[in-house]
């Protein structure tokens, strides 16, 4: 399944910037970054719920918020894009 990663983490202080960091480490294991907070991520069921637990495991409730959104077919699909343009589609190989 396709699913998008938003969020805004508190960075008022030292553990606000190491949690802003660890969010991204986990979103970067599961998808690809396309704007600073969000990331479109392709994911198993299995992998979904691993992906929620991470991000639950390194978030402050009380300051910081995570959105996912589940998508109905793909993200490609499902995307209109205005400016610049994407640099690889989700999924696609690198070529190094």
């Amino acid at each position: 399944m396709d699913v998008l990663v938003t969020y805004d983490i508190a960075t008022i202080d030292r553990a606000g910037e190491r949690r802003l960091a660890k969010v991204a480490a986990v979103c970067e294991r599961y998808g690809d970054r396309v704007q600073y907070s969000v990331f479109a991520c392709r994911v198993s069921e299995v992998g979904y719920v691993r992906l929620l637990k991470e991000l639950t495991d390194v978030l402050d409730p009380s300051t910081d918020r995570v959105d996912v959104y589940r998508i109905q077919g793909s993200i490609k699909e499902s995307r209109t894009s205005l400016g610049q343009a994407v640099r690889r589609e989700l999924g696609s190989p690198w070529i190094l």
